[in-house]
C-alpha cells in the first residue's frame, strides 16, 4: 500500500478543502447547526491532512525498501510527494526504525502542493508485516499554510486474503493559516484495500474502503462527534472520495455530509435535521 488509504486526496489551491456555501440568514438554521457545519468542515480538513501524511509514509517506505514481502518491481511513474523531500532512515540494519521526512523551509511536489518542516516515523516492523505499527509525529510541520500536530498511530491488521490496517489520531491539531484559528480533533479508522492488491508497487489502480468514528473541538470547546454510517470509497484515480457518507451529533440534531453515488466528481452535501442540503465542493 502505497497512497493515503482513505479519504481525499490533497489539491493545489488556497482554500485547499471545502467551499461551502455561506450561511444564509433565513435558512432557519440554529446557531448550533451552523456550528456543526463548521465542525464538519473543519473534520473534514483533519482527516484530508491526515490522509496526505499517509501517503507521504507510504511512499518514503517503499523507497527505502522498507514496505516488505515486496513483490516485482512495477513502474512508478506516478507523481510523487516524497520527491522533493530529503530522507533519512536509521538504523540501518534492524528495526525498529526512525525516518525522517523533512521538507525543509518549503518544498513543491510536482502537483503544486507546498510543504514545510518534518515527519518522524518510528515503525517496529516492515509496514506491510501483519502487527506491525508505525508512529508519526510532526515537528514545525504546514501543508499550504495549514500546520499539522498530533501523534498518528497505524498498524497492519492484514489477515490472509484481506489487506487492512488501523489508524489512531491522538491530540491532532490543525491551525488555519496565518493561526487565524484552530481546531482539534481524534479519530479511529479501519481501512480495506479493495482494488490493486495484486499491483502493491503501482498506485493508480488501487482503490479503498473507510469505517469509523472521531470528534473535532473548536477553540471554544465545542464538541462534535463522527461517525462514518456508509463506508467511505476513494480511488486513488479520482481525485475525491466518489461514495459513502459521514454522520456528525450535535445537540438535539444531526448532520449528514454525503459523497454522492459512486460518480467521479467534486460535489458533496450537507444535511441537517431535513433542512435543504448545503453543496460542498471538495477541491
Amino acid at each position: 500500500m502505497k497512497k493515503a488509504l482513505s479519504t481525499f486526496t490533497l489539491l493545489a489551491g488556497c482554500a485547499l478543502l471545502f467551499t461551502a456555501c455561506k450561511k444564509d440568514e433565513s435558512s432557519g438554521m440554529s446557531d448550533d447547526m451552523e456550528k456543526t457545519v463548521q465542525l464538519s468542515e473543519d473534520k473534514a480538513v483533519a482527516d484530508y491532512l491526515t490522509e496526505d501524511v499517509h501517503q507521504i509514509m507510504m511512499e518514503a517506505a517503499a523507497d527505502e525498501d522498507l514496505m516488505g514481502n515486496r513483490p516485482a518491481l512495477g513502474t512508478l511513474n506516478e507523481a510523487r510527494i516524497t520527491s522533493c523531500a530529503t530522507v533519512t532512515v536509521t538504523p540501518l540494519v534492524g528495526f525498529p526504525k526512525t525516518i525522517l521526512i523533512d521538507f525543509g523551509t518549503g518544498c513543491t511536489d510536482p502537483r503544486g502542493i507546498t510543504r514545510s518542516g518534518s515527519i518522524t516515523v518510528v515503525i517496529s516492523d516492515s509496514l506491510r508485516r501483519p502487527g506491525s505499527q508505525s508512529v508519526m509525529t510532526f515537528q514545525n510541520y504546514f501543508v499550504q499554510g495549514f500546520k499539522k500536530e498530533g501523534t498518528i498511530t497505524w498498524t497492519n491488521t492484514s489477515i490472509p486474503g484481506r489487506k487492512s490496517w488501523s489508524r489512531e489520531v491522538d491530540n491532532g491539531k490543525i491551525t488555519a493559516p496565518n493561526a487565524t484559528r484552530y481546531w482539534m480533533h481524534e479519530s479511529m479508522r479501519d481501512v480495506i484495500q479493495v482494488a490493486g492488491v495484486q499491483t502493491p508497487r503501482l498506485i493508480l489502480d488501487d482503490a479503498f474502503t473507510t469505517t469509523g468514528f472521531g470528534s473535532v473541538t473548536n477553540a471554544a470547546n465545542i464538541t462534535r462527534t463522527d461517525s462514518i454510517i456508509t463506508p467511505l470509497h476513494k480511488a486513488v484515480s479520482c481525485d475525491n472520495i466518489d461514495r459513502g457518507s459521514v454522520r456528525f451529533d450535535g445537540p438535539n440534531h444531526y448532520a449528514i455530509l454525503d459523497f454522492g453515488n459512486g460518480t467521479c466528481d467534486r460535489i458533496a452535501t450537507i444535511s441537517i435535521n431535513g433542512f435543504p442540503p448545503r453543496t460542498i465542493l471538495l477541491r
